[in-house]
């Protein structure tokens, strides 16, 4: 019930209009959002490449409602790539396909990050095109392989949920091709008739996924914090022979900042999702909603920091 309340909320314009300038909503922001300019993103992915730990920048935002809002959003990407490239930084970026307006026109969203994907391959960099929810997944996939990773194929992959009940079908066709996936377990609320409603079966089908992956996948994206999945990665490669850089872990930033370090110290590869950006209330909300312990875990950090302890 929490989860569908803070899912709803995250929807809520008029909600994040009022909150937005409220001082500890902020201070809860800042835990998962590194700041809302690209100065900000760029000096959180230099303190992660000093931990040895890479970066994926995002700038939030989803469904964009005019084509200049969309060339908009695509000309700030190049920028992000062109500030990475000059910082020498260890960071790709992803992208939304509604925020480069696929809503408006899917010629017009193709148009857009076809550009982006372009200057990531003039510095031999990355994009990955994050998957929304359920309704988009069928757009984003037959976009990405028919229209992106043609001629492309080192520099754009796309996410897979474990959530959906489509998934394992998904990953063997993206194995295929030989395209680079990232597997989450997903954020979105989903119908049943499409996403598994239990945990134990999100997380069944992850594990699934990643294993199919980490054998058959090109550089496999394991993108989780649960302890057990991390655990099994890890024993799953041993057995198989899966050396730790065919792989890498990926997490959330400012979440289990202490396992990221601990991943990295014993020798496996670690890439960190860097959100930022003045869209940051339903980020927010859906990484709350995640794990609604997330709530009273922030608020007693930030009550402990304001009092100086």
């Amino acid at each position: 019930m929490l989860r569908s309340s803070l899912l709803y909320l995250s929807r809520q314009q008029g909600i994040f209009d009022f909150v937005k300038n409220v001082g500890f909503a902020r201070k809860m922001a800042s835990r998962f959002v590194a700041g809302e300019t690209v100065n900000t993103a760029l000096d959180a992915v230099a303190q992660l490449n000093a931990k040895g730990i890479s970066a994926s920048l995002d700038l939030l935002g989803e469904s964009v409602h005019s084509e200049a809002e969309a060339r908009e959003t695509g000309r700030q990407y190049l920028e992000i790539l062109d500030r990475i490239h000059a910082r020498t930084l260890d960071a790709n970026v992803s992208v939304k396909l509604t925020a480069l307006g696929q809503d408006i026109s899917d010629d017009l969203g193709v148009e857009i990050v076809r550009d982006v994907i372009a200057r990531a391959k003039q510095y031999d960099s990355f994009v990955r095109l994050d998957m929304e929810s359920s309704a988009y997944t069928d757009r984003t996939l037959d976009t990405f392989e028919q229209k992106l990773f043609p001629g492309h194929e080192n520099n754009v992959g796309v996410v897979l949920q474990s959530s959906l009940r489509r998934t394992l079908a998904d990953v063997a066709r993206a194995n295929k091709l030989s395209a680079r996936v990232r597997i989450c377990k997903g954020a979105y609320l989903e119908p049943p008739a499409v996403a598994f409603p239990d945990k134990a079966d999100v997380d069944k089908n992850y594990v699934a996924a990643m294993h199919t992956l980490m054998l058959e996948g090109r550089y496999p994206g394991i993108a989780t914090h649960d302890e057990a999945i991390i655990a099994e990665a890890k024993r799953f490669a041993k057995e198989k022979g899966i050396a730790p850089d065919r792989f890498e872990f990926q997490m959330l930033y400012g979440v289990r900042r202490d396992l990221q370090e601990q991943i990295v110290k014993e020798g496996y590869r670690m890439r960190v999702y860097v959100p930022f950006g003045s869209q940051w209330y339903p980020y927010l909300m859906r990484r709350l909603a995640e794990r609604p312990a997330n709530i009273a875990f922030m608020a007693g950090n930030i009550v402990k920091e304001s009092l100086g302890g």
